[in-house]
């Protein structure tokens, strides 16, 4: 890997005779650490890593405008679905090997070596959850990791490292060890309690939250895929729907039965004006025709959840428990994950729950024979 000759950073801030804009949605360092998150709790939790670890240049001295900036840059070339997950970790980071003093965007990327990494790939392990209160898991943590070899890679690109530096810094073995798969496959009492929910909302949010859990567990569609869509992704005749998904990838998807029902129902109150398939559903049941964020998306499955009784019912279970019904009808793994939309059948292979019921099936036939009776257990 040849390295690009070495560039100076920049002092001052661009000018209009080098206009690149990149995205600043996720630039707000000083804002991610102080919310709970899946890397961490609060800014007094960072972990404690050797007290002689300091980036090989001084971070105060460099300042550099995004087109420049290695974080910026890494972040640019993600899919907007991916970038907060990133910038959270890549904050997570900064704020590690900075003792709390820096952000990710200020922080000097291209001075990283490779004992460096591996003090942070420690720090990382021993950081709580802010979600679970527990350590987190080693995907979690490789995913962080990945989220670093992403800069490093952008700064060796822009002239700031060597390909020797990158190499070694880079060279950091992936954190081992699994945890049990969370989420799980819905069954269809708690399937029918959901839609009974939705059914039984005479307002314009009963069949729009209808027509979300539908596309998210009869389609498999993620939560950002249900937000992006327009009106002229969904073809009733053909009975398919057009999605955007992932790494800009697009891919038809049939919807049968009542996923077409629910849409029908929708387009009733929604009308048939060019725009965004499911929209906000203001006060009285009016229909505001723009786009849903991919957040309101999970709040609507959350609240139908809830209202259903359904505990511990989180969005992304819908597309768990799409993925393992094709696995359960005999659908090819391959043919699975192309309806998912994922890369690899090795990831859609990790959705599939139905070893869960399998396990549950085994220990119900392993009978103890106790019985419990509350008048004994007065005596």
């Amino acid at each position: 890997m040849r390295a690009p000759s070495p560039l100076k950073p920049e002092v001052s801030p661009m000018t209009d005779s080098n206009p690149v804009q990149l995205p600043h949605k996720f630039d707000r360092s000083s804002d991610l650490p102080n919310r709970p998150s899946e890397f961490g709790q609060r800014s007094s939790d960072f972990p404690r890593i050797p007290s002689d670890f300091n980036p090989a240049l001084p971070a105060d001295t460099f300042r550099f405008p995004p087109d420049r900036n290695p974080y910026h840059v890494y972040l640019a070339r993600l899919a907007p679905g991916s970038r907060p997950t990133m910038a959270e970790a890549l904050e997570r980071i900064a704020r590690i090997a900075s003792g709390g003093r820096l952000g990710a965007e200020g922080f000097p990327w291209h001075g990283l070596r490779y004992q460096h990494v591996q003090a942070v790939r420690t720090a990382l392990t021993d950081t709580v959850s802010g979600r679970t209160g527990k350590p987190l898991s080693p995907a979690s943590v490789n995913k962080a990791l990945a989220a670093l070899r992403g800069v490093l890679r952008e700064a060796w690109r822009l002239g700031l490292m060597s390909a020797e530096d990158l190499a070694r810094a880079a060279d950091v073995e992936p954190v081992r060890g699994s945890r049990p798969l969370r989420g799980r496959a819905l069954g269809a009492h708690e399937v029918a309690a959901l839609f009974h929910c939705c059914m039984r909302d005479s307002t314009a949010a009963g069949p729009r939250d209808a027509v979300v859990l539908a596309l998210g567990l009869a389609a498999g569609l993620r939560r950002a895929e249900i937000a992006g869509l327009d009106l002229g992704d969904v073809d009733l005749g053909r009975e398919v729907v057009r999605v955007h998904g992932k790494g800009n990838k697009v891919r038809e998807v049939p919807i049968k039965g009542g996923t077409l029902e629910a849409i029908r129902a929708w387009l009733a109150c929604r009308g048939a004006e060019p725009g965004p398939l499911v929209c906000p559903v203001g006060k009285g049941g009016r229909v505001e025709l723009r786009r849903l964020a991919p957040q309101a998306v999970l709040r609507v499955c959350e609240k139908r959840g809830r209202v259903a009784g359904i505990p511990g019912f989180v969005a992304h279970d819908l597309r768990r428990t799409y993925i393992s019904t094709l696995l359960d009808q005999g659908v090819d793994l391959s043919l699975a994950s192309d309806l998912a939309g994922h890369t690899s059948p090795s990831t859609t292979k990790r959705y599939d729950r139905r070893g869960e019921r399998a396990r549950h099936a085994a220990a119900a036939a392993l009978v103890v024979p106790y019985i419990w009776t509350a008048a004994r257990g007065a005596e």
